[in-house]
């Protein structure tokens, strides 16, 4: 014999209420008394009910689901500003759906596919790059969408970044400062936009100094890759000829490279080689590393974001916008005055 159901109406009936005050209490963002709040969620309580969030969705058109798509977790950016993410959205009524892709055009194809699917309210694309057709497919669609840590070249896409650029040229500026010369960099994946600005900024900060890069190898946002770059540029490399500096793209390949530096190469770090990464992940300030970095300021990178995405939901015909939010530099035990 199955389960009897309980309804809204029972609900109003026990706290002695009419049925539109119990889907206010249970309508995000809708209004009730506190006195009507406490008596249907204590009649709820008793009843056993719970709301069918599903059929107010069909009613009302809005899910109140975020889609979420990264390409990546093993960053612990990533996991970090996702935590976030969703502890913002939900204090706005929202939940989140997270949906895990390739960098790969088609698999991201796929996915946006089943995120519309889902009817979701709108999308966050993190650490994913987004073509301007499935941008397109999202505004038909009438699905709103903000790039987060990324950015495309289409002025129809909202994005929220840190600024990559003058994060680059912090870095530059910094060893330069230190005294380095010879001073390497290790690139994450060539198609993202935050690698190509951060290499940029790194880039035109050499060039202020009358210098260019020494070394430059790829490790495309993999531990392992970026171990195996740290190898090909020390590895049976005189010491005269090697960097004396490192900028890795990212933390998550910083902190692989100093592994290889120390525990594969034998090399000390700072004293050897200075590394510098880019986020300011949790690791980065383990006894372990001590990780010079630019930080990224997630917090307001997801602050930003939610609030270009709700503006988009509540007025779809609100201008797009790009935000890049400075973050500073942090000085740790990674770097260090080669001559000293």
């Amino acid at each position: 014999m199955g389960v009897t159901k309980i309804t809204s109406a029972e609900v109003a009936k026990r706290a002695g209420v009419s049925q539109s005050a119990v889907s206010r209490v249970f309508t995000p963002g809708a209004s009730a008394s506190a006195k009507t709040v406490a008596k249907v969620r204590a009649a709820a309580q008793e009843l056993g009910y719970r709301p069918n969030v599903l059929a107010r969705a069909m009613v009302s058109g809005k899910s109140r689901i975020i889609g979420v798509v990264v390409a990546y977790l093993n960053n612990q950016f990533y996991p970090d500003a996702l935590e976030k993410l969703s502890n913002a959205l939900q204090k706005q009524g929202y939940h989140v759906l997270v949906f895990m892709t390739a960098n790969a055009a088609s698999d991201i194809e796929r996915v946006v596919d089943e995120i519309l699917d889902y009817q979701v309210d709108g999308i966050v694309a993190a650490s994913v790059a987004m073509s301007s057709e499935l941008s397109e497919r999202c505004r038909a669609a009438g699905v709103p969408m903000v790039l987060f840590n990324r950015y495309q070249d289409d002025a129809q896409m909202s994005a929220v970044t840190s600024d990559n650029l003058a994060g680059g040229r912090k870095v530059a500026d910094y060893l330069v400062g230190l005294g380095h010369r010879n001073i390497g960099y290790i690139a994450g994946w060539e198609g993202a936009s935050t690698q190509r600005d951060r290499e940029a900024g790194f880039i035109q900060g050499l060039a202020a100094a009358g210098l260019t890069l020494h070394a430059r190898g790829v490790g495309n946002f993999s531990s392992e890759g970026a171990k195996n770059a740290a190898r090909d540029m020390f590895d049976g490399v005189a010491t005269a000829d090697r960097p004396t500096a490192l900028f890795v793209a990212n933390d998550h390949m910083a902190l692989a490279v100093m592994d290889a530096l120390r525990f594969d190469l034998g090399l000390d770090v700072p004293r050897d080689v200075s590394v510098v990464g880019y986020d300011d992940v949790p690791a980065a300030a383990w006894q372990a590393y001590d990780l010079t970095t630019v930080r990224q300021p997630a917090n307001r990178m997801v602050a930003q974001t939610v609030d270009i995405l709700l503006e988009k939901i509540e007025n779809p015909a609100a201008a797009p916008r790009r935000v890049q939010i400075d973050g500073p530099l942090i000085e740790r035990g990674s770097t260090h005055n080669p001559q000293g």
